[in-house]
């Protein structure tokens, strides 16, 4: 098995906010690691230009990725114009071809925005139909197969249509990653000013903190990261994250 995992999430500093204390176990044991992203967030500034903001969160992206020895990469969708058509998806299946992931972390099914939904799609179909042989112009790289895939929470673990909290099947204690973590987050600076202009939001890193908490508690630990496994027809059925990270059940 390719011991290669991929995140294909929305936007810059997704990663960071949902999965990366997961990501930072799996690269210290020997996992090669890919943090992408379909936009490269530039809707994310109430002051700069399109363009400018985009520059600066690829280099925050690409900065937070180094951290763990992890590669960067966007599939340069647009903010807010995310959708599931044959170009986004033809490029969805390109970066997967590259890349040949046994493990992907996407965004789940339901989220607070559509962005977050459509890169849902991208992801999931990306996963099933990349190995096939003639899914993309060039020849997929050897052991290429259905990953094991792995949905992160919604926002704040919340249903967005029940607002009922997401069942987790996987819980992965991130207490020890939990530094690092913030320092990957902390990349994502030019954030803190977009959310406090739009969400009202001036406690980026402690939004993140408080949510590990929340998920902690579910598992019994200080801090955790939650998962729901898909386990639809010819996906892996065993729960390789509970596997690799030795998580007792």
């Amino acid at each position: 098995m390719r011991r290669v995992a991929l995140c294909l999430l929305a936007h810059p500093d997704d990663a960071e906010i949902l999965c990366a204390g997961t990501l930072v176990q799996l690269a210290a044991r020997g996992w090669e690691i890919h943090i992408a992203t379909a936009t490269p967030g530039d809707c994310g500034s109430a002051t700069l230009p399109a363009e400018q903001i985009a520059a600066i969160r690829r280099r925050e992206a690409a900065e937070s990725a180094a951290l763990i020895g992890a590669s960067y990469h966007c599939l340069e969708l647009r903010d807010v114009n995310v959708v599931f058509d044959q170009e986004s998806n033809r490029r969805a299946i390109d970066l997967f071809r590259r890349i040949a992931p046994a493990l992907v972390f996407a965004h789940p099914r339901h989220d607070y925005m559509l962005d977050h939904e459509q890169t849902h799609l991208l992801a999931r179909n990306a996963s099933f139909s990349y190995p096939i042989p003639n899914a993309a112009a060039e020849p997929p790289l050897p052991d290429s197969r259905i990953p094991w895939l792995y949905y992160c929470d919604p926002l704040e673990g919340l249903d967005p249509y029940s607002g009922q909290p997401v069942a987790a099947t996987t819980l992965v204690d991130i207490t020890a990653e939990m530094p690092r973590k913030e320092a990957m987050l902390a990349c994502h600076a030019s954030q803190r000013q977009w959310l406090r202009s739009h969400h009202g939001m001036d406690e980026y890193l402690e939004a993140m903190r408080r949510h590990a908490v929340a998920r902690g508690r579910d598992a019994g630990v200080p801090y955790a990261e939650a998962f729901v496994q898909h386990r639809g027809h010819a996906f892996p059925h065993t729960d390789l994250l509970a596997q690799e990270l030795r998580i007792d059940r």
